[in-house]
């Protein structure tokens, strides 16, 4: 007979020491799961989502961590029936990966790098099902098939790095299911990914969960990502619960000021607003009397919550008319970068990926050009060659005047402080061992910006302060930071050298929505504040609409269809645009 509840955490309390003290990750957490329910847990990061999956999983490294108290009941009538936390670690490699699985957020470094995708499948089959090595091979095939990957035979002989990013989490999903779990927990399997991506994500994993009858614990920031998979939600903040309910409750009568925020922060699809709320528009966290944090929800005299404030039809049609009326501040002429592909056996190019390919447009001062598509369309090897940190193989990107493509060394040295990128990962572009307040003065000082540290200095305080950082933060290293707060560096660094231009490649699609909200109204306010003119880069079809002006939707190295944002989004003449724009979740 089967139990009416597989999963039980009881108020689970998970731990971290540091240096400041002891962290409460996870503080009293309780919550079951049925069998074949899906229940979504939802929250920014730092709100123990994670922790919590984690500490199921027994995977809480210790030390610092540590499990302070509360149970995790399991229930299997025909194997382990008890609290997972007295368990061996003998016994928790039985149960982990064969009753329990796990899809991590990064398939990159969840992955070998160094053994090909198929054997890293079928090792979890040959270690908990004792299978031979071509029956293992057999079923790792037809796994692949499942989760609808190209060419199983070549997958199962590709290494990490020949996939892409969502070839990677199919690679990770079947992996994950290849043991015919009872529970999957999928960490944030969709953050990173194209919206079409992670809708085909998203349906795959229906349809996996319909197949097999597992329970699934589905872990992300993202609400709008819950309403297509969850039968049930859990908000966490700071460790705690503050509301469960279903997919329809949650969504249509949110009770707590949290969940309410989150739904919130998402960029709206049928109106423009002049900034997206954020979490300390809708609620004060203060602590009482005994240190505990108390949350308090923002009314306003008529004792309503916050409310946006939409932009008028007249307000932006004005706006249009004035970018419209400018010169251009950039003109591209049928650019073209394109990379050696198939080479013959004297390793000449006999074919080339057309990764950019015979592309025109203009940029207007003080407009952003939004240019959205999927992984693979060309979007960043077009920013890139823009600011020729990619050669081009021919065309014109005329800049003020001059043809960048054409200028010598030099020039190009002198025009890059009017010319400036914020990558999508704040932490690789950022030196690891050097404090951010010299990673930002650094390029002060090549191009000679002020007359000496001291000035620089001062410069760099006040553009942290800018960004919403503080001065203390200076002599601070990057692991020290959030990755909101890291973007917030990357930009105060690209604003460090006073520029006109500047490319946002992706620079927010990693962030969680509360954060992301946050930095994309600070690059509004400084596009207003300084009049930048931006190329803003993503696949979130959303973000776009919200952040840009005009848009440009490339597909396969092409422009597939350019015009105002708003008239794409409720008119969109390509195929492939409809597909882009049906991808963004509930």
């Amino acid at each position: 007979m089967q139990p009416s509840t597989l999963l039980d955490v009881q108020n689970l309390r998970t731990y971290f020491k540091t240096e400041e003290g002891i962290i409460k990750a996870v503080d009293d957490v309780s919550f079951s799961i049925k069998p074949g329910e899906t229940i979504g847990i939802v929250g920014e990061s730092g709100s123990g989502k994670s922790v919590t999956s984690l500490s199921i999983m027994g995977l809480v490294q210790q030390p610092p961590g540590y499990i302070a108290g509360g149970k995790i009941l399991y229930q299997n009538p025909e194997g382990f029936n008890g609290d997972l936390l007295t368990c061996s670690e003998k016994e928790m490699q039985e149960i982990r990966g064969k009753e329990i699985a796990m899809i991590f957020q990064e398939p990159m470094t969840s992955l070998n790098p160094v053994f090909r995708c198929g054997h890293q499948v079928d090792e979890a089959l040959l270690i908990h099902n004792n299978y031979r090595k071509q029956e293992a091979k057999s079923i790792t095939l037809e796994l692949f098939e499942k989760v609808r990957l190209p060419d199983p035979e070549r997958i199962y002989r590709s290494y990490p790095h020949e996939l892409s990013g969502g070839q990677k989490q199919r690679v990770m999903i079947a992996m994950a299911m290849s043991c015919k779990p009872r529970v999957l927990i999928a960490d944030e399997p969709t953050t990173a990914l194209d919206v079409t991506v992670q809708k085909r994500i998203l349906e795959l994993m229906n349809q996996l969960k319909k197949e097999s009858g597992a329970s699934v614990i589905f872990i992300t920031h993202d609400l709008g990502v819950i309403s297509e998979i969850a039968d049930r939600v859990i908000v966490m903040y700071k460790g705690k619960i503050v509301e469960t309910g279903t997919v329809e409750q949650i969504f249509n009568q949110p009770q707590h000021p949290y969940t309410k925020s989150l739904i919130a922060c998402r960029p709206p699809l049928d109106h423009r607003l002049e900034r997206l709320p954020v979490v300390s528009d809708f609620m004060e966290v203060i602590r009482d009397e005994k240190g505990q944090l108390e949350i308090l929800e923002k009314k306003n005299k008529e004792g309503k919550g916050f409310i946006p404030q939409k932009i008028s039809e007249q307000v932006h049609k004005e706006r249009q008319e004035t970018l419209k009326s400018r010169s251009p501040i950039m003109t591209v002429k049928n650019l073209e970068t394109w990379f050696p592909g198939d080479k013959n056996f004297w390793g000449k190019t006999t074919e080339y990926i057309k990764a950019v390919n015979n592309v025109s447009f203009d940029i207007f001062q003080g407009e952003t050009l939004g240019l959205v598509g999927e992984s693979g369309c060309g979007k960043t090897t077009l920013g890139r060659t823009l600011l020729r940190l990619i050669p081009a193989r021919s065309g014109q990107v005329i800049y003020k005047g001059q043809d960048i493509l054409s200028i010598s060394r030099k020039g190009m040295k002198e025009l890059r402080k009017n010319m400036q990128i914020i990558f999508q990962d704040p932490y690789s572009s950022l030196n690891p061992r050097l404090p951010i307040g010299h990673a930002i003065m650094e390029p002060m000082k090549v191009h000679r910006i002020l007359d000496n540290d001291k000035q620089r200095k001062e410069k760099v305080i006040e553009l942290l302060e800018t960004v919403s950082l503080e001065a203390k933060h200076f002599n601070r290293y990057p692991h020290e930071f959030s990755g909101g707060q890291r973007q917030r560096i990357c930009i105060a660094r690209a604003l460090s050298m006073n520029p006109e231009f500047i490319i946002c490649d992706e620079s927010v699609s990693a962030l969680d929505v509360s954060v992301q909200a946050q930095v994309l109204n600070l690059l509004l306010e400084l596009r207003e504040r300084f009049g930048f003119t931006y190329v803003f880069i993503s696949h979130d079809l959303s973000v776009v609409k919200f952040m840009s002006d005009r848009m440009l939707v490339m597909n396969q190295g092409e422009i597939v269809e350019s015009g105002y944002a708003d008239d794409i989004y409720s008119n969109p003449k390509s195929e492939y645009t409809r597909k882009l724009i049906e991808a963004i979740p509930g």
